[in-house]
C-alpha cells in the first residue's frame, strides 16, 4: 500500500507522498472544474448511465478534481424530474461517479462533488430557505447554524462534498440583481451570520470533516461585490483600501477564523485590479495575513475574462494562478496550464501549491478511505418533519413588520371576507429567489395557500391577481377591484421576483441575460434595476385599490429593497417577507393572524427613491444632515428597524468602568455594557438588542454608527432581563490613517435600543 492510501499516515505526509507520484497532467486535472455536472450523466426513465462528455475528460486528465453542479436542476441546466437526478437516485449517481474515477485512473483519485447551496441545495426535492436577505432579517445566526447542519446533512447524504454558499458580499447598492443574496449591509452582521454558515455545515474547521455529516463550506464572493459600480453585477468597485477592510473584509475574515473550506473570488475588480488577478487580496490579505488554508475556486468562466486584459488564455491562467486561485469554474483558461509550465510563466511548484490544498481538502473529508455514500439513507425535507419546521422557523423570524397604524395586525375574526390580491399572491417561485431547484408540483405554501389554511373558520377567501411584477392589463386590475369591492379587508401581495423558466437564454456563467428574461424576472443574477420603484402595473394596482376605501395589508415579497413609499402610503399595516422560501406562505399567514409575533428587523435600508442612493445606515459623519432639495436623505426605513405586536422598553444601560487604558486593552481586559430590557406588552415576543459604536475621536473621519453587538431575546409578557455585551480590543479597534488596525486614545461613544437609532448612549474613555 502507497504511503498515500494509509490513513495511518498524517495528511501532509499522504498529500506529499501523493503528488511526488502525480505527472503535471494530473496535478493540472486537479485544479480544473471544467465541466458542467449535468453534462456527466443521461437519465432515461430510471436508467442512469455515464456520459462520454464525462469519461472523455475523465481520461483527459487521468482524474477530476472537482465536478460542479452534478445534482443541480434549474431552467438553466434544463434538468427537470424527468431527466434530472431526485434525491433518492443522488447517492447512486455519485457513487457511479466516484466508482469510474477510481478504477479507470492510475491513481484512484476521488473527486470532489460541488454544489450550489445560497439558500438550501439547488437540486431535485432539496430544501429551500428564505434567501440571505431575509435570513439576515432574523438576526439569529444560533437559528441558522441549526439550519445550514439541516442543509449539510442532506447534501452530504446525497454524495455532495462542498456547498457553494454566499456570505460575503454585502449589499451597498440595492440596484444590483444579487441583492438577495447577501446578509444585509453591515459587515458586523454578514461576519455573524458567515460564521454561523461555516459552523453549520461544517460542524468546525474544514480539516476534521472525514466521516461526518457535514459538507465544506466555499464562501462567495471574494470580495466588494456588493459595491458594484451603478449597481451592475460584476462591475467595478471604486473603493479604497479603508472601505475595502471596514465593510467588504470582515466577513471572510470571520469565515476564515471558523476553518472555511473555501473560498469563491469575485467577479468585480477593486482600485483597477480584477480579483482573479488580485495577489495582494487572494494571497497577502487572505493567507499571509489571516492564515486561511482552504482553496480558492474561481467564479464561473471568471479566469478567461481575465483573456481580455493579459491577452491569452494561458497568459490569463498564469495570472490567477500566481495570484492565488486554486481551482477553476467552467474556464478553458486553467487547461492551458501545462502551456504556462512550458513556457515559463509558472512553475511546476506553482502547481503543486494548489494541488497541495486540493488534496488536503479531500484527505480531511476522508475522501480516500470513504469515497461512496450510502444509498439507503437520504435526508430531504419530503419525509423529514423536523427540517419542516427548522424552515418555518426561519420564514417566520425573517418577516419585518413595517407599519402597523392603529394596531390593524393581528388581522381579527371580524374580517369575514379577505380580499388576497397581487402578483406574488399565489406564485411559489416569486418565493423562493434565484439559485432555486426545479420544484416538485404541490411542494411549498404560496401567501394565498397559507390565509386559506389559517384564517378562522367561516372567513371567505376571494383571489385575483391583479397584475403581474412587470406586465399586466386594465383588465386585470379591474378584475381585481371588482373581488375586492366587497371585502371587509384587503391582503396586497406585492414585490419582485427572481423567478427562471425554461425559454430564457443564459449566459455562460448561467446568469439570465437582461432583456430576454420571463415577464416576472427583475431580480437574481444579471437582473439589475435602474429604478427601484415597484414593476410593471404594480402601482396603478395599490392605488386603484386605495381608491375602494378599504383596509389593506401590504405584503412585499421582494429579493431587494424596493422603493415602497406608495404601499407604505396606501397600507395601514406593512409586511417585508423578502423571499420567504418554500414555506414563507405558513408563516406569513400565521403572522397575519397573530399566530406568530413578527421579530424581524431590517439588515438593509430601505430607501425612498433609486435617486437618493446610496442610503446605508453606516455613512461617514458630515458633521449634519445634508438633505436633498426635493427629497430626504433619510431611508424611507433604516437598518435595525422592525416592529411587534408587542412593546418593548430598555433602560440601565451601564458600562463596568467608564475608562480604560491602551495597555489594558492590549493585554486582554474588557469592559462590560450592561442594559435592562423588558417586554411592556399584553403578548410574547422577541427583541433584537443592538449596539453601536462611535468614535468621537480618530486619526480618520467617523461613521456616524457602527454595529458592534447584538443579541435576539424573547421575552414573555411583563418579562425583564438583563444582558451584557463584552468590549475589547476587536471592538475598540479602527484602520488609522497609517493603515494599521489599532485602538486610538479617545472618547468611544456607545448606543444600545432596537435599531440604528438608538439612543441609550454610555461614553468610554481610551486613556494612552
Amino acid at each position: 500500500m502507497a504511503i498515500y492510501q494509509s490513513p495511518s499516515y498524517p495528511i501532509e505526509t499522504r498529500v506529499d507522498d501523493l503528488i511526488s507520484r502525480m505527472t503535471l497532467t494530473e496535478k493540472v486535472g486537479q485544479l480544473n472544474q471544467k465541466l458542467y455536472g449535468w453534462e456527466a450523466y443521461q437519465k432515461t426513465g430510471s436508467d442512469i448511465t455515464l456520459t462520454e462528455t464525462f469519461t472523455d475528460e475523465v481520461r483527459r486528465w487521468n482524474g477530476i478534481g472537482v465536478l460542479y453542479g452534478l445534482f443541480r436542476a434549474d431552467p438553466w441546466s434544463a434538468r427537470t424530474y424527468e431527466n434530472g437526478i431526485t434525491a433518492s437516485e443522488s447517492p447512486k449517481l455519485a457513487n457511479q461517479i466516484q466508482k469510474y474515477i477510481i478504477e479507470n485512473t492510475r491513481l484512484g483519485i476521488p473527486a470532489l462533488l460541488s454544489e450550489e447551496s445560497p439558500h438550501g441545495h439547488q437540486a431535485l426535492d432539496g430544501t429551500m430557505i428564505p434567501t440571505n436577505i431575509g435570513v439576515g432579517s432574523t438576526w439569529n445566526p444560533q437559528l441558522m447554524k441549526q439550519m445550514y447542519q439541516h442543509i449539510a446533512k442532506e447534501m452530504r447524504s446525497r454524495g455532495a462534498h462542498l456547498g457553494l454558499i454566499s456570505t460575503l458580499d454585502i449589499l451597498r447598492d440595492p440596484r444590483w440583481g444579487r441583492s438577495e443574496e447577501c446578509f444585509g449591509e453591515d459587515p458586523f452582521l454578514a461576519a455573524s451570520f458567515t460564521r454561523a454558515a461555516v459552523d453549520g455545515l461544517q460542524g468546525g474547521s474544514f480539516e476534521k470533516l472525514a466521516g461526518s455529516d457535514r459538507i465544506g463550506a466555499i464562501l462567495k464572493h471574494f470580495s466588494a461585490q456588493g459595491a458594484g459600480e451603478g449597481g451592475i453585477n460584476a462591475a467595478p468597485a471604486i473603493i479604497g483600501e479603508r472601505e475595502l477592510r471596514d465593510i467588504h473584509l470582515p466577513a471572510m475574515k470571520a469565515g476564515s477564523e471558523a476553518g472555511a473550506a473555501g473560498c469563491m473570488a469575485a467577479y468585480n475588480e477593486i482600485d483597477g485590479v480584477p480579483c482573479h488577478a488580485n495577489k495582494g487580496l487572494l494571497t497577502g490579505i487572505l493567507r499571509d495575513e489571516w492564515g486561511f488554508k482552504g482553496i480558492v475556486m474561481a467564479d464561473g468562466v471568471a479566469i478567461d475574462r481575465l483573456e481580455m486584459q493579459t491577452g491569452s488564455y494561458v497568459k490569463a491562467a498564469a495570472t490567477a494562478l500566481d495570484a492565488g486561485v486554486d481551482v477553476s469554474l467552467w474556464d478553458e483558461s486553467f487547461t492551458t496550464l501545462e502551456e504556462a509550465v512550458r513556457t515559463g510563466l509558472v512553475t511546476e511548484e506553482d502547481i503543486d501549491r494548489s494541488v497541495r490544498r486540493v488534496l488536503s481538502l479531500k484527505f480531511s473529508l476522508g475522501l480516500f478511505e470513504n469515497p461512496y455514500v450510502e444509498e439507503e439513507s437520504i435526508t430531504t425535507s419530503n419525509d423529514n418533519e423536523t427540517v419542516r419546521q427548522a424552515n418555518i422557523q426561519v420564514a417566520r423570524e425573517s418577516v419585518v413588520l413595517l407599519k402597523n397604524e392603529n394596531s390593524q395586525l393581528p388581522l381579527q375574526s371580524k374580517h369575514k371576507r379577505i380580499a388576497v390580491i397581487g402578483p406574488n399572491a399565489d406564485s411559489i417561485y416569486n418565493q423562493l429567489g434565484d439559485y432555486t431547484s426545479t420544484q416538485k408540483a404541490g411542494k411549498g405554501t404560496t401567501v394565498l395557500e397559507g390565509i386559506k389554511k389559517i384564517a378562522p373558520n367561516g372567513t371567505e377567501i376571494v383571489y385575483a391577481k391583479g397584475c403581474g411584477i412587470r406586465e399586466g392589463s386594465p383588465e386585470e386590475i379591474r378584475e381585481a377591484i371588482e373581488k375586492a369591492k366587497d371585502a371587509d379587508v384587503i391582503v396586497l401581495a406585492v414585490g419582485g421576483s427572481s423567478s427562471r423558466d425554461f425559454d430564457i437564454r443564459f449566459d455562460t456563467n448561467g446568469a439570465a441575460i437582461p432583456g430576454e428574461q420571463p415577464a416576472d424576472m427583475d431580480c437574481g443574477e444579471g437582473m439589475d434595476l435602474a429604478d427601484l420603484n415597484l414593476g410593471g402595473m404594480q402601482e396603478t394596482l395599490i392605488e386603484e385599490l386605495g381608491k375602494l376605501g378599504k383596509p389593506m395589508v401590504g405584503v412585499v415579497i421582494q429579493g431587494r429593497p424596493h422603493a415602497i413609499g406608495t404601499l407604505v402610503e396606501s397600507c395601514q399595516s406593512v409586511l417585508c417577507a423578502w423571499y420567504p422560501g418554500q414555506e414563507g406562505g405558513t408563516a406569513i399567514a400565521e403572522i397575519l393572524f397573530g399566530h406568530v409575533n413578527p421579530s424581524g428587523k431590517l439588515p438593509v435600508s430601505i430607501p425612498r427613491s433609486s435617486g437618493q442612493l446610496p442610503v446605508y445606515y453606516n455613512h461617514k459623519d458630515l458633521g449634519k444632515l445634508l438633505p436633498y432639495r426635493n427629497m430626504e436623505a433619510t431611508p424611507l426605513f433604516s437598518f435595525g428597524y422592525g416592529l411587534s405586536y408587542t412593546t418593548f422598553n430598555m433602560n440601565d444601560c451601564q458600562l463596568s468602568r467608564d475608562s480604560i487604558s491602551l495597555d489594558e486593552l492590549n493585554e486582554g481586559a474588557t469592559v462590560t455594557l450592561e442594559v435592562t430590557i423588558e417586554n411592556t406588552g399584553a403578548v410574547d415576543g422577541a427583541e433584537v438588542v443592538q449596539l453601536y459604536r462611535y468614535d468621537a475621536e480618530a486619526s480618520v473621519t467617523s461613521r456616524i454608527r457602527e454595529l458592534k453587538g447584538f443579541k435576539k431575546l424573547p421575552l414573555k409578557s411583563k418579562e425583564k432581563q438583563s444582558l451584557s455585551f463584552s468590549i475589547g480590543k476587536e471592538e475598540l479597534s479602527i484602520w488609522n490613517n497609517k493603515m494599521e488596525y489599532v485602538v486610538e486614545p479617545g472618547l468611544i461613544q456607545w448606543f444600545v435600543g432596537g435599531n440604528s437609532h438608538a439612543t441609550m448612549k454610555a461614553n468610554l474613555q481610551i486613556t494612552p
